[in-house]
């Protein structure tokens, strides 16, 4: 059933992708790879193991955070803040020479304050509840860096590209300072940022992934086109994640195209083939969640990509 667009004025190539996902779910999937680099090597490494490579790539936009304490960052940061420069326009040139699907995911430095990998909780006393009253620095210093960030994805939306975007993620956690006070704060949160990129900024190609599997915090079908959980098992086991999809959509709708917006661990591409449970994507995470044989073995990966269920990229 094809599925309508939560912003009402988005452009023709973003609805024809949303229907496109909604019309894979329970049909097929779609193969997604996280890649945090211009070199892209997770991309590079699956297609030199199965000769194919993945639908959907998912890119980051941590660097791009305007609040970045670069004078007080470990040499750990810095590193990742540095080769993940350039990403948009990897994307960018991605989107426009191969038949991708772009997702991005955006670990925010705190607006205000901060240190080292700001985005956790841990590294900045950054305030998310002040964000939602009016006249506080944390909401001027919020908005200030949505219209920044907002001017770095316009470019897409010129070139009427649409991408999957996931903001405010995990927020079931407190691991992350939009998500330290609890889900229901990081709800208004994204409500704020999708009514500011869509009424003001007209930033139309998006399409607004939700990321957590409570009920908690959930900002209602009006905010959300795509609702997605994030899964890391402690160890391997078959699966096709059926029990965590469940769990989903009883806490949040099940009126939505439905993701695996991150895992450690692939789906099971045969158990999925039986069961049809209707994720349209799923997108494993970077680095060694990819690279090497540390979580996928190269039989899985083989498996997926060669399997008449998956959706490669060409």
């Amino acid at each position: 059933m094809a599925q309508t667009t939560v912003n009402p004025n988005a452009s023709e190539r973003a609805k024809k992708l949303l229907n496109y996902l909604s019309d894979v779910a329970g049909k097929k999937i779609i193969t997604g790879q996280h890649t945090q680099t211009v070199p892209m090597e997770e991309r590079e490494y699956i297609r030199a193991a199965t000769d194919r490579v993945p639908k959907l790539l998912g890119f980051e936009l941590l660097s791009y955070s305007p609040n970045i304490n670069i004078n007080d960052a470990s040499e750990e940061c810095l590193a990742e803040v540095y080769m993940n420069r350039n990403t948009l326009e990897t994307a960018m040139q991605t989107a426009k020479e191969t038949d991708s699907i772009i997702t991005f995911s955006f670990h925010w430095y705190s607006p205000l304050g901060g240190r080292d990998k700001s985005f956790y909780t841990e590294h900045t006393d950054f305030d998310p509840e002040k964000v939602l009253i009016e006249g506080t620095p944390e909401r001027a210093a919020f908005y200030s860096d949505m219209d920044k960030i907002a001017k770095d994805l316009k470019p897409f939306c010129d070139e009427d590209i649409p991408i999957l975007w996931r903001p405010f993620h995990e927020s079931q956690g407190t691991w992350f300072w939009w998500g330290s006070k609890g889900p229901e704060v990081a709800g208004e949160l994204y409500k704020l940022m999708f009514d500011h990129y869509t009424k003001i900024h007209r930033l139309d190609n998006l399409i607004w992934v939700w990321n957590c599997p409570l009920s908690l915090g959930y900002p209602g079908d009006e905010y959300v086109d795509v609702i997605s959980t994030d899964i890391y098992l402690e160890e391997y086991k078959a699966t096709d994640y059926a029990a965590e999809y469940e769990e989903m959509i009883k806490a949040t709708t099940s009126n939505k195209v439905a993701a695996l917006a991150e895992v450690g661990y692939i789906p099971d591409v045969d158990m999925l083939e039986k069961s049809h449970i209707p994720w349209a994507y799923y997108m494993t995470w970077s680095k060694e969640f990819c690279i090497g044989r540390k979580f996928n073995s190269l039989v899985n990966l083989r498996r997926m990509y060669d399997s008449d269920y998956s959706i490669k990229g060409e």
